[in-house]
C-alpha cells in the first residue's frame, strides 16, 4: 500500500488539481480552509490532527455524527452483498425495504418513491413527473398547464430545472437564458420586506401576493414548488406560522400540484421527520436527501402520489413512461446507509430530544443580539442564521468585497468550530445529536467571531 501522502502534498494537490463548488478559488488559500481526514461524533479532523465542532452537519446532512459505527456496520454488511445494480427495469431488495420504509413514515396519501442522488435531482425528477402529467392525463385535457410557480430568494438545487425554479440571482442569473420561465412570488423575507412593509404591521402581504399569483394563474399551473419552514440557501429565512397550510390550500383550489422541497427542512430538522407536518401538509410531491443517509452517501427520494403513478400506466408504445434516471438510482449503499439512520432516529428518540434542543439553541443564538453588527436573527427547528450589516439602523450591508461572513467563520475555527456562511449570514445547523454544551461552544465561537471581524472593525 502506499504511503498517504503529508499534508503539505495535499495542499499542494489541492490547491493545483481540485475546482471545489461555490468557492471563490481568487481568495480560497487566503481564508484558510480546512483538509479534513476523519470525523467523530460532531467532530471534524483535519491532517494535522485539530478538532472542529461541525456547526454546519457537513453542509446540512450529517444528522448523527460522523464515523457512526451503526450506519458504517449498514454499509459494510452490504458491502459483502453488493455495492450496486441497475434499478432500470429491474431491483434490488434493500432499496426495495427503503422505498416501503418511506411510504410507511410520509405522510398519509405519498405512495410512490422514484429514487435519486441529490436534493437537486429530486426536485427535478418532481418538475419533470408533474409536466408529464399534465401533457398525458385525461387525454392530454390538461396540457395548457406547463408553468410553475416559485419563490424570490428559493434555491432547489443546481441542475437546469431545479435552477429554473430558483430565484437567487448570485447563483442563477448568469444561466438564465437556458432556463424555462418561472411565475415568482416574494420571498417571506420579513427583515429585508420585498414589498417594504413594516414586519410589526405587515398582515403578511407576501404571502398575499403569492396566493394571487396562484389563483390568477390558476388554469396554466403544472405546480407550485416551496421549500417548507424556511428557505436555506437564501438566508435562513422562516416562513410565518400558518405560510405552507395557506400555500396548500391554494394549490387544491387552484387544481394543481404541491412540491415540497425538504432536502434541507426535512428528515428531523424541525423535530418531526417531515417538516411539511408540522403544519399537517400532504404535498403531491416531496423532495428529500442530504440526512436521508445520515450525510453519508448521496441519496435522495421523490415521493408521489398514486394518481401521479397511475398517469404514467399505459402500454409502452403509447409513450407514457417516466424517462429519467440515474446510473446510480436506487444504490444498495446508500440505501442501506438510509435504513440504518431510520434507525437510529426511531430507536435513540432522536426527533423528540431535537425539541427540546431547538429552544435551547434559540435561546443561545439569542444572547448575540445585542453586539454590534448582528442585524437579524432567523430560526427554524435546529438551524439559525445570524444577518450580519454594516449599519443596524439603516440595515446596510457591508460591501460583498470585505466577505464578513466567512471571515467570522474563519475567526470561528481558532475556537474549535467549523462554520460555513450565506454571504454576510452566518448559518448555525449543526447535527441533531450536538449536545447543549456543544450548543454553547458553537454559539461562543460565533460571538467570539462577531466580537473581533465585526464589532470591532466598526
Amino acid at each position: 500500500m502506499p504511503d498517504t501522502p503529508r499534508p503539505e502534498t495535499l495542499r499542494e494537490w489541492d490547491r493545483k488539481d481540485l475546482w471545489h463548488p461555490f468557492t471563490p478559488h481568487a481568495v480560497y488559500e487566503k481564508e484558510h480552509p480546512l483538509l479534513i481526514d476523519r470525523g467523530e461524533g460532531n467532530y471534524l479532523i483535519d491532517v494535522d490532527g485539530n478538532r472542529y465542532l461541525d456547526g454546519v452537519s457537513s453542509l446540512w446532512c450529517n444528522l448523527l455524527g460522523h464515523h457512526r459505527p451503526e450506519i458504517d456496520n449498514a454499509i459494510r454488511s452490504q458491502l459483502d452483498k453488493i455495492a450496486h445494480s441497475t434499478l432500470l427495469g429491474n431491483s434490488n431488495a434493500v432499496a426495495v425495504e427503503l422505498a416501503h420504509r418511506l411510504v410507511s413514515l410520509a405522510p398519509e396519501g405519498l405512495t410512490r418513491v422514484f429514487f435519486s442522488d441529490n436534493g437537486s435531482t429530486s426536485v427535478e425528477v418532481a418538475l419533470k413527473m408533474a409536466f408529464q402529467f399534465w401533457q398525458q392525463v385525461d387525454g392530454g385535457a390538461e396540457k395548457r398547464r406547463t408553468r410553475f410557480v416559485a419563490l424570490a430568494n428559493a434555491y432547489h438545487g443546481d441542475t437546469l430545472g431545479s435552477v429554473s425554479v430558483g430565484g437567487i440571482d448570485l447563483f442563477h442569473e448568469k444561466f438564465r437564458p437556458m432556463l424555462f420561465d418561472v411565475l415568482r412570488g416574494p420571498s417571506p423575507y420579513c427583515y429585508r420586506c420585498p414589498l417594504e412593509k413594516d414586519p410589526a404591521s405587515c398582515a403578511q402581504e407576501c404571502l398575499q401576493s403569492l396566493l394571487e399569483l396562484i389563483h390568477n394563474n390558476a388554469d396554466e399551473l403544472a405546480g407550485v414548488v416551496l421549500e417548507p419552514g424556511f428557505q436555506g440557501a437564501g438566508g435562513i429565512i422562516a416562513y410565518p406560522k400558518g405560510y405552507l397550510r395557506k400555500v396548500r390550500e391554494a394549490t387544491h383550489d387552484a387544481g394543481t400540484f404541491l412540491v415540497l422541497d425538504e432536502v434541507a427542512a426535512g428528515m428531523g430538522r424541525g423535530g418531526t421527520l417531515f417538516a411539511c407536518e408540522q403544519e399537517k401538509v400532504v404535498p403531491d410531491f416531496l423532495c428529500i436527501a442530504k440526512g436521508l443517509t445520515g450525510g453519508y452517501l448521496p441519496l435522495a427520494a421523490t415521493l408521489t402520489t398514486e394518481r401521479v403513478f397511475e398517469a404514467f400506466l399505459a402500454p409502452p408504445e403509447d409513450g407514457f413512461t417516466f424517462f429519467h434516471g440515474h446510473t446510480y438510482t436506487g444504490n444498495a449503499l446508500g440505501a442501506a446507509a438510509a435504513l440504518a439512520t431510520l434507525d437510529i432516529l426511531d430507536r435513540e428518540e432522536i426527533l423528540s430530544k431535537v425539541k427540546e434542543k431547538i429552544q435551547f439553541l434559540g435561546d443561545e443564538v439569542g444572547r448575540l443580539w445585542n453586539l454590534p453588527g448582528v442585524g437579524d436573527i432567523r430560526q427554524w427547528g435546529m438551524a439559525a442564521g445570524v444577518e450580519l450589516v454594516a449599519d443596524k439602523q439603516t440595515k446596510e450591508p457591508f460591501p460583498a468585497s470585505e466577505r464578513r461572513g466567512m471571515r467570522v467563520c474563519t475567526a470561528a475555527k481558532s475556537r474549535g468550530v467549523f462554520l460555513r456562511p450565506l454571504g454576510d449570514v452566518v448559518v448555525v445547523m449543526p447535527p441533531l445529536t450536538i449536545t447543549q454544551d456543544e450548543i454553547r461552544i458553537l454559539v461562543d465561537a460565533v460571538e467570539y467571531g462577531v466580537a473581533t471581524e465585526v464589532a470591532e472593525a466598526k
